[in-house]
């Protein structure tokens, strides 16, 4: 019994003040000491004092506070990984006791274009996995703050660092040009990228971060671009997907979203120029929150899919 009271009392030497703590996390997260007062429902002053004590205790600084600007110190960073994991684990903890509420649910954010190639057929694979598992998808046009995200796991485009939570690579990306069978039937087979070029195109608006237009994959592949034919312009790409599909022209094929396209067939590479991507497609777990068995599924299950391909 006084082994247990010596480990209690090592806590408390160790964290004195958990106010402090959870005051510190609010201003980590939100990035400001009015913006954590507010929602602590404390003063400013308070907030800055608790944080001030975590400093003096600590012997660093855990903000660089410049004007108008507060950002984490390479410290501060540490300190706010843990904090924030740890509680997020007891707030979970908490909502599930208080609610009786036993059955798990995930909430998943992506762009519309990746729900709808890749990720809709996981999560049916991770529905028959686990029948008591709820799954809410929520659709993101560019990379949002995860910091004021409710979501449990964030699919991303992109090099894979971000400092608002944990990447997880999924998988690679290149891009070429394609278009269904029945287009390249009655069209044939352009011989160069310049005759690419004046084929009617179908473009879509680039509204994640790192896509490409038409011209821009022209450039990278040593094509000056001259006038592009575009016979179609679409806001999302996937009606970008189901134009091509529809014998309309050629789209942009990011190879590893359409892989079940390419694999079946339905849509074919109209040359073999294919421009391989720096970035990446990854899984962010926002700080915060923990990669739960549920999420490590879902991880192998894109994994699985892209390998497959």
């Amino acid at each position: 019994m006084k082994a247990r009271q010596d480990g209690a009392k090592g806590y408390r030497r160790l964290i004195p003040s958990l106010t402090a703590l959870v005051e510190f996390e609010a201003v980590a997260r939100l990035r400001s000491f009015t913006h954590a007062a507010t929602e602590l429902g404390v003063t400013q002053a308070a907030v800055s004092r608790q944080v001030r004590l975590l400093e003096e205790l600590l012997g660093v600084r855990l903000f660089d506070r410049l004007h108008r600007n507060l950002t984490l110190t390479k410290e501060g960073e540490a300190l706010y990984a843990v904090v924030s994991e740890s509680m997020g684990r007891i707030a979970g903890v908490f909502d599930r006791l208080s609610t009786g509420i036993e059955d798990e649910e995930l909430v998943v954010a992506a762009t519309a274009a990746f729900s709808h190639f890749r990720l809709m057929s996981s999560v049916g694979t991770l529905k028959r996995l686990n029948p008591n598992l709820r799954i809410r998808l929520t659709t993101t046009m560019f990379t949002a703050d995860l910091r004021h995200n409710e979501a449990d796991a964030v699919i991303r485009y992109g090099n894979g660092n971000w400092n608002d939570g944990t990447s997880y690579l999924l998988f690679e990306e290149q891009v070429s040009a394609v278009c269904s069978p029945g287009w390249l039937k009655a069209n044939g087979t352009p011989e160069t990228l310049a005759e690419l070029m004046s084929c009617p195109l179908i473009a879509d608006d680039p509204t994640s971060e790192g896509w490409l237009t038409w011209e821009q994959w022209f450039r990278a592949l040593g094509e000056r671009p001259g006038k592009v034919n575009y016979g179609l312009r679409t806001s999302l790409y996937s009606d970008a997907v189901q134009a091509g599909l529809d014998d309309q022209g050629i789209v942009m094929g990011w190879n590893s979203l359409l892989h079940e396209h390419l694999a079946s067939g339905r849509l074919m590479r109209v040359t073999s120029a294919i421009l391989p991507m720096s970035d990446a497609y990854y899984l962010v777990v926002p700080h915060g929150r923990r990669i739960t068995p549920t999420i490590q599924a879902l991880i192998e299950l894109l994994r699985e899919a892209a390998g497959a391909a």
